[in-house]
């Protein structure tokens, strides 16, 4: 169990135990079929032996006999509607919450940390039985941290790992250090420096790149440069791969609250100092992030470098599969993005809240990499995928994650 005392008298079993046994058993987010985007997939049940779904079965309880689901409360916190991405989380949390019997109070920060501090407070003072978490500052919530510790209330920290707290009970991510990796992948696979299966092709260059970063107060910035720069620096250092700017340290390539719009100023600062506003070649960008990435190809665009890959525009990375990256892939104008399946992501957060609500420990299958500066974290690590425009139906469209309407026009549905 988790060092913090448990508030017993508030510990139960959903619908169905057999979910969260699942989750100690070995078996994480994803190990059935793959959910609609509006769905957490933690409904696998079924007639084909899965998993029951949340809510159905007997209403057997854990904890001696304490409350059932439907009188708990699970507080939700992300950071921003800003994102299509932490819409889709949250929603897919709150409905898979609910659908288990729980009520969810689900709330969005607009990426204020004040706001959101507030929010978790308020979700602890209404009596929350357990709290998940996308920090906007992972380093800014050591006090409602502590309160929740003092209340028994269990905190999963969702994606982005939540630091110099000794009470967070777990973490569910993707593997961040891999996604720079496949990020980094991309950007050369698109130089031709490598090929679709990694393979060098003997392309020497040398390529100019400029190198971005997402915002330092989230710690998965730094894993996903860590991946990019282990990948990218021995082109680097071979001469194959150049950066004009000079700018390769993640404080000179950091993007403060990964805002679009910071990312567009950047790039075309760099055009300006250091390729005659767009007058010298430059030839790929490494973007962590979709919204970095438009916002990238934006500057590009209007500094002369052409409207498609196929015209001259730079090959840009990007991560997260929005739709609006995605229908860019599609079109030739951004090269690839990193795919992160976020309804596994809430499948999991989902498992691991209802092992703790029965005072069990979650499965965890990462022990060793998530320090938050006070604890290694137990943490569950999902695997993600690049997309490129030739696996965008494959990948995106046959999983459901989204239709082929929503990648022609680039406008979500849902």
């Amino acid at each position: 169990m988790s060092t913090h005392l448990r508030r017993i008298t508030a510990i139960a079993a959903a619908g169905t135990l057999t979910l969260a046994l699942a989750a100690c058993g070995g078996e994480g987010a994803g190990s059935s079929s793959t959910p609609s985007p509006a769905d957490t997939g933690a409904d696998n049940g079924g007639d084909d032996g899965g998993t029951a779904a949340p809510g159905d079965g007997d209403d057997s309880t854990a904890g001696g006999g304490a409350a059932p689901a439907e009188d708990m409360t699970v507080g939700v916190a992300m950071p921003t509607q800003t994102s299509e991405r932490w819409i889709a989380d949250g929603n897919s949390v709150k409905e898979g919450l609910e659908e288990a019997g729980y009520t969810v109070d689900l709330q969005f920060a607009n990426d204020d940390i004040p706001t959101q501090s507030n929010q978790i407070d308020q979700m602890i003072t209404n009596g929350a039985d357990a709290l998940i978490i996308a920090a906007i500052d992972g380093t800014a919530l050591s006090t409602q941290l502590d309160a929740a510790a003092s209340a028994g209330i269990p905190v999963i920290s969702y994606d982005r790992l939540i630091r110099d707290s000794e009470n967070v009970d777990f973490y569910v991510t993707f593997d961040n250090y891999n996604v720079g990796v496949q990020q980094a992948t991309s950007l050369l696979v698109g130089l031709g420096v490598l090929d679709e299966s990694g393979e060098e092709t003997g392309e020497e260059g040398p390529f100019n790149i400029e190198l971005f970063a997402g915002s330092l107060d989230d710690n998965n910035a730094h894993f996903f440069w860590d991946g990019a720069m282990d990948t990218l620096q021995p082109y680097m250092d071979s001469g194959v791969l150049e950066v004009p700017s000079g700018q390769t340290t993640i404080q000179q390539a950091a993007t403060l609250r990964w805002q679009q719009e910071t990312a567009q100023r950047r790039m075309e600062d760099l055009l300006t100092s250091s390729y005659g506003g767009g007058s010298e070649q430059l030839d790929g960008v490494l973007s962590p992030y979709d919204g970095l990435s438009r916002g990238i190809i934006t500057a590009l665009q209007n500094a002369g470098y052409g409207q498609t890959i196929e015209d001259g525009l730079p090959v840009v990375s990007g991560q997260d599969a929005e739709i609006a990256s995605v229908k860019l892939i599609n079109d030739d104008v951004q090269y690839a993005t990193i795919f992160k399946d976020t309804r596994l992501l809430a499948e999991q957060a989902i498992i691991s809240v209802q092992a703790y609500l029965q005072d069990q420990e979650p499965e965890a299958n990462d022990t060793e990499t998530y320090d938050n500066g006070v604890k290694v974290v137990p943490s569950y690590l999902l695997e993600s995928e690049i997309i490129y425009k030739d696996n965008i139906v494959s990948s995106l469209v046959d999983s459901g994650y989204w239709t082929q309407d929503e990648v022609d026009s680039g406008v979500s549905g849902k």
